[in-house]
């Protein structure tokens, strides 16, 4: 018998219905009770518990990534809760304790199952306490790199440069190496300039911080510098190293060509070259013309 079943409006009901229904008075109201109580839980959501939500989730600053699984959360929490109630008004408890040893045995078998599951909702927890990365940030991890277009507790959707969806379970950026390029205001870039070993270094070090103090996409302060790095087969390494501001894909791909060409430009103009790997080949002895190129034997008479 449900717990409203006392209840005088109720008895007014099921008197009312007795006459019409006859023995399935009871199972009428009982299921009556139930779907108005969940009908209610649903409207104190949406009325109540969702605008309060959203406004803690305003007052914490959380991103729009974080917000949209934490509100289905909170409302499968509440629906559940609704149920629950509603069972228990309903007079159900026998089935609801029933179900609850069912569930049980459920989740036991289910969390054997699903353990690649559970450890990536685990890592997508990780992911939005951490803030490792936000939607529409650049990342690299494990030889690949694109724009994250979504993070759910399961999976993260990356968009690559090719234009390419990688579906990436969030187990796997939580256990190795992320890079976040953008995290970050400012961006250092780096580049080696490689120049002929008889060019003059002082002069192609200048170049190189010229070229950078004049485009407006690379910062003045932290300013430009160069070292050298390299003493390779063929050239000598100049490592530039340069900041730009707010960095995005495309804006590091652009300063940095930008950049490089306006280099290379000036070091036509002033003769300073940039060369090409180069072999040598040497022998011991000197080398004679075998026989059969027409060359006489190297010993004896033909």
């Amino acid at each position: 018998m449900s717990a409203l079943a006392g209840a005088p409006g109720v008895v007014a009901v099921a008197g009312t219905l007795e006459p019409f229904l006859g023995p399935l008075t009871g199972f009428v109201v009982d299921a009556a009770i139930f779907f108005v109580v969940v009908a209610a839980t649903y409207v104190l959501y949406k009325a109540a518990i969702k605008p309060l939500v959203e406004r803690l989730f305003d007052r914490q600053g959380l991103d729009e990534h974080a917000r949209r699984p934490l509100q289905k959360i909170v409302a499968f929490l509440v629906l559940f809760a609704g149920v629950t109630v509603a069972f228990g008004a309903a007079g159900y408890q026998g089935f609801l304790r029933s179900l609850a040893t069912i569930a049980a045995a459920a989740t036991l078998a289910v969390g054997f199952a699903l353990q690649d599951v559970i450890k990536n909702f685990v890592a997508g927890v990780f992911i939005y306490t951490d803030k490792p990365f936000r939607i529409g940030d650049w990342i690299e991890w494990q030889g690949n790199s694109g724009v994250v277009e979504d993070i759910s507790f399961r999976v993260t959707r990356v968009r690559t440069f090719d234009n390419e969806l990688l579906t990436v379970p969030n187990n796997a950026l939580t256990s190795d190496v992320v890079k976040n390029p953008v995290a970050k205001k400012t961006l250092r870039l780096k580049f080696v300039f490689g120049i002929d070993y008889e060019d003059d270094v002082e002069r192609a070090s200048e170049i190189i911080v010229e070229e950078a103090e004049k485009s407006d996409a690379i910062l003045a302060d932290p300013a430009p510098s160069v070292r050298l790095t390299e003493l390779a087969d063929s050239y000598v390494g100049l490592q530039s190293r340069i900041w730009i501001d707010d960095p995005s894909r495309a804006d590091f791909v652009k300063a940095r060509a930008d950049y490089v060409k306006a280099v290379k430009a000036r070091f036509d103009e002033e003769g300073i070259s940039i060369p090409f790997p180069q072999r040598t080949v040497s022998g011991r002895d000197a080398w004679s013309e075998p026989a059969s190129f027409g060359g006489e034997p190297s010993g004896g008479e033909p």
